[in-house]
């Protein structure tokens, strides 16, 4: 890790000012999420489908997860699906046909708690099929299915729409944090609630000063992605 002077001394003031952005899509959730604890998740479901309302959402619960608890949404009452031991593998939420509304004008929310797996670093991925109607009773479907694909299908087909995810993080304290990050990153956004993250000479920060100091320093480069088994420190 590379400590400047001029870094160090900006941490303080710019621990007021920092905000944290996310990840927005029409099916998302918020995190952080940290590995083998408890999490309140919150999936956001921002729109309909080219604007008819949304009618019912299933999210599917990813192998590892246990303890799931539904909750149910102004869509409508949780209704959870199990295998053959117990364990649930979906919950549905749908809106009553009387409600459905003449237009996409309404954000829903589909809380789940949760225990998470003991895989930091791995990338949960919560598929979503989202089924919409309108007030005749035509319907459509969105399946948000993909899982990082960013290229079209070997057939040419697009990529599917992604499927709302997060990255399982180790536990961690107030400060400074030293990981091993065992699986790759591509995307850094997981850490958009610290101040910043250094691996070896580069350096990672959504806050804007930071992200200023980090151009004009010496021997630093911008860090965009971090491989496996790489070292770093992350200050929270």
């Amino acid at each position: 890790m590379k400590t400047t002077t001029c870094l160090t001394a900006l941490a303080a003031a710019c621990a007021s000012i920092f905000t944290t952005t996310l990840a927005s899509a029409h099916i998302s959730v918020a995190g952080p999420a940290f590995a083998k604890s408890t999490w309140e998740a919150s999936f956001s479901v921002g729109h309909g489908c080219d604007g008819v309302d949304t009618y019912s959402v299933t999210i599917d619960i990813p192998a590892g997860v246990t303890g799931v608890r539904a909750v149910d949404s102004t869509l409508g009452k949780a209704v959870t699906k199990t295998d053959g031991s117990g364990n649930a593998t979906s919950i549905t939420w749908t809106k009553a046909t009387a409600d459905i509304l003449a237009s996409d004008v309404d954000f829903y929310r589909l809380p789940i708690r949760m225990t998470t797996p003991d895989a930091a670093w791995t990338t949960l991925y919560f598929i979503a099929h989202q089924v919409c109607r309108d007030q005749l009773g035509n319907t459509s479907t969105v399946e948000w299915s993909g899982k990082g694909q960013t290229t079209a299908l070997p057939d040419g087909a697009p990529p599917p729409e992604p499927a709302p995810s997060v990255v399982l993080l180790p536990a961690r304290t107030p400060g400074w944090n030293k990981f091993t990050v065992t699986q790759k990153l591509t995307s850094l956004t997981v850490f958009n609630d610290a101040e910043i993250v250094w691996a070896g000479n580069a350096a990672y920060s959504v806050n804007a000063a930071y992200k200023d100091l980090i151009g004009k320093e010496p021997d630093t480069t911008a860090l965009t992605e971090i491989a496996a088994g790489t070292d770093i420190w992350v200050k929270y």
